[in-house]
């Protein structure tokens, strides 16, 4: 379970060659937010490299890791994808997609070529990579009286929040980010401070 507020990722995405007995793998990279720009960029190689063998892959997603796919894109099972996602798996980091091309060289490679081929396109594409500690932060909206205001701003401060906006009507609404770690404190103390309505967004 996931309990603190930080994750490892990769900064930027990054590629690398290697050819294994006429086969040619390129392996890629990518930093990726949730599962559907996963799918864009996989369609995005394909179409990139249509006359290529196979398009194996694998994600890791989410604080806790516990959204991932492995797919073999037709090489016999658990040969491409699984390698490709211990590869991830090994560096600890989330939010992370591989993808290994293949061109096919004429020269079979058996169930233990094929996964050392993978893995160490993957190994060798993850390598090249900077990793980067990324900070969980939550966004809140604080809806306050004019009198509370400077009360609320006094706690964002204090705890670091960062403005989103601020909309004046006939009361405040504030809106803020904060990091996970320090969202329960600023929740408490503008309820108990200012009696002012706050609400989680996301």
């Amino acid at each position: 379970m996931f309990f603190g507020d930080t994750y490892k990722t990769i900064k930027i995405a990054t590629e690398s060659q290697l050819r294994e007995k006429a086969s040619k793998f390129f392996g890629f990279a990518y930093p990726i937010k949730n599962e559907q720009e996963a799918k864009e960029i996989i369609q995005s190689l394909k179409k990139k490299y249509p006359d290529a063998s196979h398009h194996c892959y694998a994600y890791i997603l989410g604080l806790n890791k516990d959204i991932f796919r492995a797919n073999d894109d037709g090489e016999p099972a658990n040969t491409a994808g699984k390698p490709i996602h211990r590869a991830i798996q090994s560096l600890g980091v989330t939010d992370v997609l591989v993808v290994v091309v293949r061109y096919f060289g004429g020269t079979l490679l058996g169930v233990p070529g094929l996964i050392n081929a993978y893995g160490n396109s993957a190994k060798q594409t993850l390598e090249m990579a900077e990793i980067v500690d990324k900070t969980v932060e939550e966004t809140y909206e604080v809806n306050c009286t004019y009198e509370q205001e400077n009360e609320v701003f006094k706690i964002l401060k204090q705890h670091e929040a960062v403005m989103v906006g601020i909309e004046k009507t006939s009361e405040v609404k504030i809106t803020f980010t904060v990091r996970k770690s320090a969202a329960n404190d600023i929740y408490e103390k503008v309820i108990k401070n200012t009696n002012a309505k706050i609400a989680f967004i996301k």
